[in-house]
């Protein structure tokens, strides 16, 4: 078994065909198939069903530890050039959006002034797209929502922030500083899918309160709740840091009361070592989010 081959292998997940894969790995096709069918003699099992270009459930299985092979392999030149003092290679990083707008500007001054040989890459997406490619080995390393489900990975608290009521500056209750829980009743929102781990927390606040919601309509993906809001579709209720400086001219937060704090965690593999370059960056995002100065309604934990 070649590293070759697994990277063949992956290349066809990641890019859908045996063509793509050979573009991506800066080879021709034939060689990608001629690989793959060394691979696949060598384990005596079909891993890609050439009619669909999918991988079939022995591929699959393949694939999973074949990431995890991959991973180790690039950590090591990352590992001796750390003992050379400069940290080079590339971090796979997940945010969800909320929490991108705040810390990403931060992490990259952060970056490129103490570790500029760090090459970022940055995916944007919710805790259940993101989850999976953590645990998979796609992601290095992920900023998610708490409570984290997956059982392969672990976390560790960034921050949390508050969770207002999003309304504009003409709605009845945008001179409200803060607000019982059981006011809402009585208001349309645009509110998260059910299951996602906002619409949980509210969820359990609505419940704890003994009060019925009333949804304008259900969305999974708070960047587009938020800007419905903002385009006077509706009042809403989000994570603090959704609330940009240059949108409080037109729209206020209202403090919430009754629901708890959203936590949001650094989220890695459970298992494994990471290489120099994941360890360097996930320390880097613990400090620049500890030394910032946070917007309205984030907490930070304090210095230990």
């Amino acid at each position: 078994m070649e590293i070759r081959q697994l990277e063949a292998l992956i290349g066809i997940v990641d890019h859908g065909s045996f063509s793509g894969a050979a573009d991506a790995l800066g080879t021709v096709q034939s060689n990608i198939s001629n690989r793959i069918a060394r691979l696949e003699a060598e384990l005596g099992a079909t891993l890609v069903d050439r009619a669909s270009g999918a991988v079939t459930e022995s591929g699959a299985i393949v694939v999973h530890r074949a990431r995890r092979i991959l991973s180790e392999v690039a950590a090591i030149g990352s590992d001796v050039s750390e003992l050379n003092a400069d940290i080079r290679g590339q971090v796979d990083l997940g945010m969800i959006g909320t929490a991108g707008r705040w810390i990403v500007p931060l992490l990259l001054d952060a970056q490129r002034r103490q570790f500029p040989h760090v090459a970022l890459r940055i995916s944007e997406g919710t805790n259940s797209a993101l989850e999976p490619r953590v645990a998979n080995g796609q992601l290095d390393l992920a900023v998610l929502a708490w409570p984290i489900v997956t059982p392969e990975l672990s976390d560790s608290d960034l921050f949390s922030e508050d969770l207002v009521l999003i309304v504009a500056r003409d709605h009845p209750l945008a001179r409200r500083t803060s607000l019982p829980f059981p006011a809402l009743a009585d208001i349309e929102l645009l509110l998260p899918l059910g299951g996602t781990p906002l619409r949980r927390e509210i969820d359990e606040a609505a419940a704890a309160a003994g009060v019925v919601l009333r949804p304008l309509v259900e969305l999974d993906g708070l960047r587009t709740i938020a800007s419905l809001t903002f385009d006077g579709y509706g009042p809403s209720i989000l994570p603090a840091t959704m609330l940009s400086q240059h949108l409080r001219a037109n729209f206020t937060a209202v403090h919430i009361e009754g629901i708890a704090r959203r936590r949001v965690s650094v989220v890695t593999r459970r298992f494994g070592f990471p290489a120099a370059p994941v360890r360097a960056i996930t320390a880097l995002l613990h400090e620049v989010v500890r030394d910032a100065k946070p917007p309205r309604g984030v907490y930070v934990p304090s210095r230990s």
